[in-house]
């Protein structure tokens, strides 16, 4: 038995599992889209694959579902395919039950403009906030004063729900290397993030460094989601400061929003992205042997992808592969390039006592398997 990590083909969006050995299922965002479930669509129907995925285990429900923001691309088809308790219009059979709720403090304080009302990010922070309000089925991420008002205009406090509030610094409690071989380490959202934020999406979102352990061997992966380089440039900071540098690490590194240049710095560059010097010590933090992951459309070399407004960044991507070399990484993987950009699939990794294993089909339909190995726990 290994955990495996999947990470699914949903173009300029974010969306991957966790299965670990003991069974209990870990979803990180969600985004279908509709041409998905055309079979000539390089589009994967990510409901369909879910469900049979589900199915196979014999289960109706995931443990954890994580929104690490509110933007379309990481919820998108969400509202029609989870069960939501707060209301019975979003119940009934054939919907996905959430166990737990993983929602970051923005979630539930965003305020929505008119025209937003009925939209899918208003319905989920419905569900956050009776969450909340019962007390059960929820997690939230960073008590900002925005959130304590709240509680207290609820008629709650602190103290009555802090079972079920997460701070950036610690690691989350119900799930840990002892017993399930796994433990979440918070690094975003940080309170002021939430406390000045106004749109309180990209730059409040949850950020992960999420450790596994099988025997004595640790992988590590990173699991951003959208952010930008001067939330990571405060992560690395802080860790230092605080002295989890260990916390840093990487063997898989979900590259951020997209593979944005503005997740490394201030430029895009003409031809090549450079990073800033503190981003520059995240990457380096790669152990040998590891692999970059990008959740987007297919990154093209050619002149006009040079001149894109919108991620993917070809810029970026040299950027990242560059650093990837130097700490001798593997691959950089993009979800709608693997196999092939015709036909995209979940990216599958085992991870055992020999670390990172990345599953895949060869060229001659035979599997491959290329393994990593990061240093012994201790």
């Amino acid at each position: 038995m290994t955990h495996k990590i999947k990470v699914y083909p949903v173009g300029n969006g974010d969306t991957a599992q966790i299965v670990l050995i003991n069974g209990k299922r870990i979803l990180l965002d969600f985004r279908h889209q509709v041409k998905g479930e055309d079979a000539n669509n390089s589009a994967i129907d990510l409901k369909k694959t879910l469900s049979e995925d589900l199915r196979s285990a014999n289960r109706n429900d995931f443990d954890i579902v994580a929104f690490t923001h509110a933007d379309q691309d990481h919820i998108q088809g969400s509202t029609e395919y989870f069960e939501l308790l707060h209301s019975k219009a979003y119940q009934g059979p054939g919907r996905i039950k959430i166990r737990e709720l993983w929602v970051p403090a923005a979630m539930i304080l965003e305020e929505a403009e008119q025209n937003e009302r009925d939209s899918e990010f208003v319905i989920l922070r419905q569900e956050a906030r009776y969450r909340l309000r019962e007390g059960f089925g929820i997690r939230v991420f960073s008590k900002p004063d925005k959130l304590k008002q709240w509680l207290a205009d609820n008629g709650l406090t602190v103290a009555s729900r802090s079972h079920l509030i997460s701070d950036a610094g610690t690691v989350v409690p119900g799930l840990s290397l002892a017993n399930d071989g796994v433990e979440f380490f918070c690094h975003s959202p940080f309170i002021d993030q939430v406390d000045e934020e106004e749109a309180m999406r990209n730059g409040a979102a949850l950020i992960f460094q999420v450790r596994f352990q099988v025997e004595s061997t640790q992988t590590n992966y990173f699991a951003i989601g959208d952010s930008e380089y001067a939330i990571l440039e405060d992560i690395v900071r802080i860790s230092k400061l605080h002295g989890n540098s260990d916390r840093l690490k990487w063997d898989l590194l979900n590259i951020p929003h997209h593979c944005s240049y503005k997740a490394l710095g201030p430029d895009k560059g003409e031809n090549e992205t450079e990073p800033t010097k503190l981003i520059k010590e995240f990457l380096s933090a790669g152990q040998a042997g590891s692999y970059m992951i990008c959740s987007s459309d297919p990154i093209s070399a050619d002149t006009k992808a040079f001149e894109a407004i919108q991620p993917p960044h070809i810029q970026a991507k040299k950027a990242y592969v560059r650093y990837l070399n130097q700490i001798q990484g593997r691959r950089f993987l993009v979800t709608m390039e693997e196999p092939s950009i015709r036909a995209p699939e979940p990216i599958v990794f085992d991870i055992t006592e020999f670390g990172l294993r990345l599953m895949g089909q060869s060229k001659t339909g035979a599997a491959t398997v290329i393994t990593s190995k990061p240093p012994k726990a201790g």
